[in-house]
C-alpha cells in the first residue's frame, strides 16, 4: 500500500463508505498520477473535512475509493472575507480567483460598474469554478470559495450594508485613508470593493462612502484590478491570522 500526497475533490458530499471519482479528478488520478489499486489519497468535498480514501477499483474513466478515515481540518480564516470586484479581462480572472482562494476569501462577487470591461459568460464561470477547485486542492483548504452571480454596484452596496453594525467595509479608492492607518486586527466579517481599471466613478465612490464604506488608498502607484484585490485581501487575511 502506497500513500500519495495528492488531494482530490469529490463533488458530492462524502457520507457513505465508498465514493467514485470521475471527470477531471479521475483523469488526474488515473492518467497523470497513474494510481493503482491499494494506494491512498486525500479527498475533500467542500464541507470542511478531509478523508483518506483507498483505491479499490480503477476504471477507464472513473475510480472507486473506500473511505478509511475522516478528519475535521480547519484551514479557514477566523473571519468571513467577501471580495467584490469589477473583473479584469481574460486569464487575469483566473489568476485573481486562484489567489483569493489561497488567501482564504469566502466569496467573490463580480461587480457591474460604470467603467467595467468584462463579465464572465457561462463558460467562463465554469472555468473559474474549476480554478477554485484546483487552487483549493493546492493550498489545503477544505471549503471552496463561492463565486456569486454578477451584481450591479447599487445592489452590492445595499446588500453589503444590511449588516453594517457587524461588517467592516473597505473601498479601494485613491484619496482614502492610507492602508497603514486602518485597524485591521479585529476579527469581524469584512467586505472589500475593488473597481475596474478606470476606477470607480465619483458618483459610485460617493454612494459607497454615503453607505458607510471606508475608502482606502493603496498607494501612489496605479495597480491593476487583480493586484489591488489581492493586495487588500492579503493584508486583511494575514492580519487576521491566529
Amino acid at each position: 500500500m502506497r500513500a500519495m500526497s495528492e488531494r482530490f475533490y469529490v463533488s458530492q458530499p462524502i457520507a457513505g463508505e465508498r465514493v467514485t471519482l470521475d471527470g477531471p479528478e479521475a483523469h488526474h488520478l488515473l492518467r497523470v498520477m497513474r494510481a493503482a489499486v491499494g494506494e491512498r489519497v486525500t479527498l475533500f468535498d467542500g464541507g470542511g473535512c478531509e478523508f483518506v480514501g483507498e483505491i479499490v477499483r480503477c476504471g477507464r474513466n472513473d475510480a472507486e475509493l473506500a473511505i478509511v478515515e475522516r478528519c475535521t481540518v480547519d484551514r479557514e480564516l477566523p473571519l468571513e472575507l467577501v471580495v467584490g470586484v469589477s473583473l479584469p479581462k481574460g486569464d487575469r480572472q483566473k489568476w485573481l480567483v486562484e489567489k483569493l482562494t489561497e488567501l482564504g476569501a469566502r466569496r467573490l462577487v463580480p461587480l457591474v460598474t460604470a467603467r467595467g470591461v468584462a463579465q464572465p459568460t457561462a463558460g467562463a464561470f465554469a472555468r473559474l469554478a474549476r480554478g477554485v477547485i484546483e487552487a483549493t486542492k493546492q493550498c489545503g483548504r477544505n471549503r471552496l470559495m463561492a463565486i456569486a452571480k454578477p451584481q450591479a454596484w447599487g445592489d452590492w452596496l445595499l446588500q453589503a450594508s444590511t449588516d453594517a453594525v457587524t461588517v467592516r467595509r473597505f473601498l479601494a479608492h485613491p484619496g482614502g485613508l492610507p492602508l497603514g492607518e486602518i485597524n485591521l486586527h479585529e476579527r469581524q466579517p469584512t467586505h472589500l470593493a475593488i473597481g475596474p481599471e478606470g476606477g470607480f466613478t465619483p458618483d459610485e465612490a460617493a454612494a459607497a462612502v454615503a453607505a458607510g464604506w471606508q475608502a482606502v488608498d493603496l498607494g501612489p502607484r496605479i495597480l491593476r484590478v487583480e493586484t489591488a484585490a489581492v493586495a487588500l485581501a492579503a493584508v486583511v487575511a494575514l492580519t487576521a491570522r491566529p
